[in-house]
C-alpha cells in the first residue's frame, strides 16, 4: 500500500483514525490477499465484514487518511518508465504550476521542497518516449525548465510505523 500523492488532508482539518482503521491499514501494509474475494479475507482476519473493510478504505481515500490505495509495480518490467522531475516554480505562480502538473494523469505525485527547484514530481508512463513527451508538455505548458531525473537504480526501502501501538500511545 502507498499512500501520499502530495496533496494530504485539507490544511486546518483535524482527520484521525480510529483503532479498526490502524489494524486495517497495518493489516494491509506490505500485503494484501491475492485471491477471488480479498476483501473478504482481510475482514474474517480482522473480525468484520467484507463490506465494513471495502466501506473504512472509501472513508479513508475520501477523508484524505489515505491518498492511494493500490499496488505498486516495477514499471520497466513492463516496458514503462518513472522519472522524477523538477521544477523552479516562481512563487508567485506556484499554485498554477501546481494544478498544471497534477492535471496531467501521469503525475504519480508532487510535492513541495525547500530549494531552488522547489517544485518534484514523478512521471509514470508506459514507456521512455512517452514520459519526455509529457515532460515535453509540461514544460511548453508551464513555460519553465523541467529538470528531469530518469531512475539509474532500483532500492528497496519500506517503512512501517506501527500506526495502531502509536494510537494507543497518543490516545
Amino acid at each position: 500500500m502507498q499512500a501520499d500523492d502530495g496533496a494530504g488532508p485539507q490544511a486546518g482539518t483535524d482527520t484521525f483514525i480510529d483503532s479498526a482503521d490502524a489494524r486495517l491499514i497495518e493489516h494491509l501494509h506490505g500485503g494484501f490477499p491475492l485471491t477471488d474475494r480479498p476483501f473478504a479475507d482481510v475482514a474474517a482476519v480482522l473480525g468484520c465484514g467484507e463490506d465494513e473493510v471495502i466501506e473504512q478504505l472509501r472513508r479513508m481515500l475520501a477523508q484524505g487518511v489515505l491518498t492511494r490505495f493500490g499496488p505498486l509495480f516495477q514499471i520497466e518490467r513492463a516496458g514503462g518508465c518513472f522519472v522524477l522531475a523538477a521544477i523552479a516554480a516562481p512563487e508567485e505562480r506556484f499554485d498554477a504550476v501546481t494544478a498544471m502538473v497534477n492535471a496531467r494523469p501521469e503525475v504519480a505525485h508532487n510535492y513541495r521542497r525547500e530549494h531552488a527547484l522547489n517544485m518534484w514530481f514523478v512521471v509514470a508512463t508506459e514507456t521512455p518516449a512517452a514520459a519526455d513527451a509529457v515532460l515535453d508538455r509540461i514544460e511548453a505548458e508551464t513555460g519553465l525548465v523541467v529538470s528531469r531525473f530518469p531512475k539509474e537504480r532500483e532500492f528497496a526501502v519500506e517503512l512501517r510505523l506501527p500506526i495502531a501501538e502509536a494510537l494507543r500511545v497518543t490516545a
